[in-house]
Formats: C-alpha cells, sequence, structure tokens
C-alpha cells in the first residue's frame, strides 16, 4: 500500500497518540477563547504547572502559549485555531479560523484544532473551513483535529449525532476527532475511519465519574481524553491526571486509579 502520510505528518502524530500503546492523555486549556478566564484557569500557566509533566500533549491557543508557556517546554501541543465567537454572543456555533497554518508552523505546534458545529445554523461555514484547514495541514504536514462541538444543546451528544459528525469530520479529512463520551459510544468509533479521543465536557459530580467516564470511553474504542475542566478544576489536579493517566496507558482500573486522589 503506497504510504500517504508524509514524515512530517507521520511525526507530529507520533508526538500526541503514543506509537506504543495508540493512546493519549491531552490536556485542554484552551477554554479562554470563548469563555474567557474561568475558575481555575484564570492563570493557565500557573494552573498547568505542576501538570505538564503528566500530560501527552497541551491543547491551547497562540495568546496563551506565548504569555504563559515557556518555551523550552519538552511537551507537545495542539493549538487551536478557530475562534471567533463567546459565550455571551447570539450563537456559538458561529466560529471561524482565527489563527493561519503558517503562524501554527512557526510556533512549532504538532496539530491544529478546529470545531465544527454539525446541525446548527452555522455547519456549511464551520464544515467548509475545515476542509480548508485540511488543505493547508497536508500542504505542510501538519494534523488537524475536529472538535464535533455542541453549542449550548449537550443533548445532543448522542450516537446518532456525534457518530453523524464525527464521521463527516474524518471524511473532510480530519487526521483526529475529539467528541463526547455518550451511550452506544462503540458505533461512533465504529463510522470513524481515525482515531478519536474524548472531551470531558463540563465539570462531573465527582472525580470519580471522570475516571469511570475514561475508562468506559478507552474500554468502547476511544484512543484517549482531551480533558480539561474535570482535571484542573478538581480538588487534586495533580492526583486527577495522574489518576486519568493509568487508566488510559496502564490500564488500569477505577478502583486502582482512585488511589491517586487520596492525601490531598
Amino acid at each position: 500500500m503506497e504510504d500517504h502520510m508524509g514524515w512530517g505528518m507521520k511525526n507530529r502524530l507520533s508526538k500526541l497518540i503514543s506509537p506504543k500503546d495508540g493512546k493519549a492523555v491531552w490536556l485542554a486549556i484552551d477554554h479562554g477563547y470563548f469563555l474567557g478566564p474561568i475558575s481555575k484557569l484564570e492563570e493557565p500557566g500557573k494552573t498547568v504547572k505542576e501538570l505538564i509533566p503528566y500530560t501527552d500533549a497541551l491543547m491551547l491557543t497562540r495568546g496563551v502559549l506565548r504569555n504563559c508557556i515557556d518555551a523550552t517546554i519538552d511537551t507537545p501541543f495542539i493549538l487551536r485555531v478557530s475562534g471567533g465567537n463567546s459565550i455571551v454572543g447570539p450563537a456559538l456555533s458561529n466560529e471561524g479560523i482565527q489563527t493561519c497554518m503558517e503562524e501554527a508552523i512557526r510556533l512549532n505546534a504538532s496539530a491544529v484544532a478546529y470545531s465544527i458545529y454539525v446541525g446548527t445554523e452555522h455547519e456549511h461555514q464551520t464544515l467548509l473551513d475545515l476542509g480548508k484547514l485540511v488543505d493547508e495541514g497536508e500542504r505542510y504536514g501538519m494534523p488537524v483535529l475536529a472538535v464535533t462541538a455542541v453549542g449550548k444543546e449537550l443533548e445532543k451528544r448522542d450516537a446518532r449525532f456525534l457518530g453523524l459528525s464525527s464521521r463527516i469530520a474524518a471524511e473532510l479529512g480530519a487526521r483526529m476527532v475529539k467528541t463526547y463520551y455518550c451511550d452506544e459510544f462503540e458505533k461512533v468509533v465504529k463510522g470513524c475511519p481515525v482515531p478519536i479521543v474524548i472531551a470531558g465536557g463540563p465539570k462531573l459530580n465527582t472525580e470519580l465519574d471522570a475516571l469511570t467516564l475514561t475508562a468506559d470511553a478507552i474500554r468502547r474504542g476511544a484512543s484517549g481524553v482531551d480533558m480539561g475542566r474535570n482535571i484542573w478544576q478538581s480538588h487534586n489536579a495533580l492526583g486527577m491526571i495522574r489518576a486519568i493517566r493509568s487508566i488510559v496507558h496502564e490500564g488500569a482500573s477505577v478502583k486502582a486509579a482512585a488511589k491517586y486522589l487520596k492525601g490531598k
């Protein structure tokens, strides 16, 4: 079979999803691009300082990267390149490309992330923008992570909708997809020919809920997690990321992983 993936693309992907086990633990701190300074993420540099050694990649915007993250860092990052919307604006789905591919390369990103809003008034625009981004990414060896966003309508998170959104993202050329976990998640995975990582979503009631979500997603075929609030809004963020990591990379049970949460 002809190799359709260049060296740069392969190298970048290998930094994000471990070639050893095909799994990933990413730490999302890009929330401020539409939510502003939310709780525990007022100072992103301080929030992630002790967590960085335990994540496979950070997901963030260029502004936070430049101002809050040390340039000597070894950890790769996924650059959030979509924006143009806010939580107080008329439509969360009204998003476009706000960071060019040249900037992603200049900053040495390992991938770029873009949100698509299937089933909204801005479906067409966000899908076409994804296609443009993929064209540029393929030209330069930069993987595109498509994020299946649901705006404010969390009830859309079922297997049918997420399966539709994830498959469309893959069809348009995304190398990876970030989506939500749902009942019958294995159907979403089966219908998507590229790796899927799950979002943690809004803060869950307990740490154990987040660990269970992670374990269930991995068991049903997810390639990993891209979590934010359920890690850094935890009362023990360091214990939380270590617990998540043990489930994803070591196959630990929820009970075994929970030991990391004790003692703080």
